[in-house]
């Protein structure tokens, strides 16, 4: 096979093929995928370049988007918050998300699979594995939550609107803010929806009914809140009391597992297609609730909260510390998912251009979605006659308790939590068929000639699914919301981290950033500039560096609400964040010691075993023959013309003396797949 292949470089050189004509090279590959269709028959491609761009923007753009970055901004210094944002948009962001996108598409591989490239560097690819697969068991929790109140939403009125419900305590107040303010007026103590005076009831009581109505007031809790916890979780009292399962729960989460298997159900081309709902859908939600945020009362108030710059806060290191932090998750790089969505495009792909647009898009998402945000937050805050930062919040909180308050005020409730609840259904199943892709993909690559036969990838896909939905009832259980807590706190933070820096040094430093700018060049026609080897080499790392001694400096117990976590169950949350790491070195250990025991390089020596590990196998490189050509093309072009020898004599030797030295089969090859 390598004496064929060394024989068409020769003809096509004697043919006076242009290999110095990069345009000529890519429009010629893309004419002849475009008339057979996948260019990979084995592994299939994107059905067109839009699948490939919108399933990156649904990946990237999730829930935290909507979220997380909204209140960072807001308690970060609000429009200032944008500098930190932005440099680390350029610094870390930009530079991570195009290099996995060119990792992937160059090898056209899972994210096991692809560290061909340094086998003793594999072990990172089980920790991209690991960190999805933790990630995809607890996300579709939070979808299950989101299907429960959507299918709540389709009735007359929402459920969480009043207090006079079965799950509802004496502290659920209605924040009647007009009645109160009346009821003040006319020396009045408003309590329980009842405005009671000294006349009305006697001095005696009336003092009885003040006492338990300052009481109330510092306990009060919105109809949203005690729907959310004491209805939808039924929640425990903390980590030690798991109790009973949920049926609804459980049914919702199964619901969601079955949506996702059926996104997936072709592979990539029928998630190709789902992205075009679930990545457009969403902004058309967020503009329609932006208009309508617009003409409450009071949201041009929450808007200015948002965005009034504080200069004094820059100085702040936690400021840049949560800049770097929230570009850096919400990007999503180092999961393994953009090696996987870039390891299904044709060679020739501008996964360049692809990361600028995607990088940016995400980021301008964020900061529109904090438009609507605090659109909302400062009606709410109008409404209650309280500040805005009493109302701000984060996270679940906001998705489930702040913002479905906030519908509950609004006509026509019905229609809007339909509206909000499927845009963040949507946001969080792009994110999820993307981490779920990842599973399945990165299982196929491991053994492709037993699983991509027939209706095998669809068994596998199957027992994924089961499997998720199986390991996620834990969260379905009266203190599901703590577990949950604890693997968002500890699965994707600091092993993603080290995983990511683990990454970066791998192919800037020991694979080589001179040969990977050869790997892009080859693929996009043109010789990245000379910015993204600085950023990888030094810049990116360093500032992941920084985030991590940043992450455990700002370390806190795990909590939730007033409750915090013991410490055997923040134990628990960094054996998972261990179990992803100590994949990089574990799996290093052991390439070494089958190297050493099988003789595979010829040499018992430790450091010559790890120098050979670390280059990259007779297997790295394209998917495809007719690539791994043109890299062959472009290297004997160039030796050929610097040795001023001619092609006819020294090349049919080589190619000679490569079909009678190189066997099809040798012991390092053997050994590599068995790795």
């Amino acid at each position: 096979m390598m004496a064929n292949m060394w024989e068409q470089v020769i003809l096509k050189d004697e043919q006076n093929f242009d290999t110095k004509d990069p345009e000529k090279v890519i429009d010629d590959a893309s004419q002849e995928s475009d008339m057979t269709g996948d260019e990979n028959q084995e592994r299939g491609n994107w059905t067109g370049k839009l699948d490939f761009l919108l399933s990156c923007l649904s990946y990237a753009v999730g829930l935290g988007n909507l979220w997380r970055f909204p209140y960072l901004c807001y308690s970060n210094g609000g429009g200032a918050f944008l500098i930190p944002y932005v440099l680390m948009l350029t610094f870390a962001g930009i530079p991570l998300f195009f290099m996995e996108l060119s990792f992937g598409q160059y090898a056209s591989s899972g994210v096991i699979s692809i560290w061909k490239v340094s086998p003793l560097l594999q072990g990172i690819g089980f920790g991209m594995f690991l960190v999805s697969v933790f990630i995809g068991i607890y996300y579709n929790m939070i979808i299950a939550w989101a299907f429960f109140y959507l299918f709540a939403s389709f009735g007359s009125d929402v459920p969480w609107k009043s207090c006079d419900n079965d799950w509802n305590t004496p502290a659920c107040n209605l924040y009647n803010t007009v009645d109160m303010k009346n009821c003040t007026l006319h020396n009045g103590t408003f309590y329980n929806s009842t405005c009671y005076t000294v006349e009305m009831v006697g001095e005696e009581t009336y003092s009885t009914i003040v006492n338990i109505s300052n009481i109330t007031m510092k306990t009060r809790k919105m109809p949203s809140d005690e729907y959310f916890h004491n209805y939808v979780l039924d929640i425990s009292d903390g980590f030690h009391d798991m109790g009973e399962i949920k049926w609804q729960l459980v049914l919702c989460l199964m619901f969601a597992w079955t949506v996702v298997g059926f996104c997936l159900i072709k592979g990539i081309k029928s998630a190709g297609k789902a992205v075009y709902f679930t990545a457009t859908f969403p902004y058309l939600v967020l503009l329609i609730l932006l208009v309508r945020g617009l003409t409450l009362d009071g949201s041009v108030n929450g808007i200015i909260y948002y965005l009034t710059p504080q200069w004094d806060r820059l100085l702040s290191a936690k400021v840049w510390g949560d800049a770097a932090v929230q570009i850096f998750f919400s990007l999503s790089p180092c999961w393994g998912g953009l090696i996987t969505l870039a390891s299904y495009n044709k060679f020739h792909n501008n996964c360049l251009r692809d990361a600028l647009v995607v990088s940016i898009a995400n980021c301008a998402t964020s900061v529109f979605a904090g438009f609507v945000i605090f659109a909302i937050i400062g009606y709410m805050a109008n409404e209650l006659d309280v500040d805005v930062s009493e109302v701000a919040d984060k996270g679940a909180g906001l998705a489930f308790i702040v913002y479905p308050e906030a519908v509950s005020r609004l006509p026509v409730t019905p229609l809007w939590a339909i509206l909000f609840f499927s845009m963040l259904l949507t946001l969080g199943l792009g994110t999820q068929i993307t981490v779920v892709t990842t599973i399945h993909t990165t299982i196929l690559d491991m053994f492709p000639k037993a699983l991509r036969k027939g209706h095998r990838s669809k068994l596998v896909l199957l027992v994924i699914c089961v499997l998720g939905f199986l390991l996620g009832l834990s969260f379905c259980s009266r203190g599901g919301m703590y577990m949950l807590q604890l693997m968002d706190n500890y699965a994707g933070t600091y092993s993603v981290l080290l995983i990511g820096l683990c990454e970066c040094v791998g192919l800037a430093w020991v694979y080589g950033v001179k040969r990977f700018f050869k790997d892009i060049e080859q693929m996009i026609g043109y010789k990245p500039w000379f910015w993204w080897r600085l950023c990888w080499q030094f810049i990116t790392p360093g500032i992941m560096v920084f985030i991590l001694i940043f992450t455990w400096y700002d370390f806190k117990p795990s909590s939730y609400g007033s409750y915090v976590y013991p410490s055997w169950a923040d134990g628990m949350g960094w054996m998972i964040s261990l179990t992803s790491v100590l994949a990089v070195p574990v799996v290093a250990v052991y390439a070494i010691v089958m190297a050493w025991r099988r003789d595979t390089y010829g040499t018992r020596n430790v450091w010559q075993i790890i120098k050979k590990l670390s280059q990259p196998s007779a297997a790295w490189g394209p998917a495809l023959e007719q690539h791994r050509a043109e890299r062959h093309e472009e290297e004997n072009v160039f030796s050929v013309t610097e040795s001023q020898q001619p092609l006819a004599g020294k090349n049919v030797k080589l190619a000679e003396s490569l079909e009678t030295k190189v066997p099809l089969t040798t012991k390092q090859d053997e050994f590599e797949s068995n790795v």
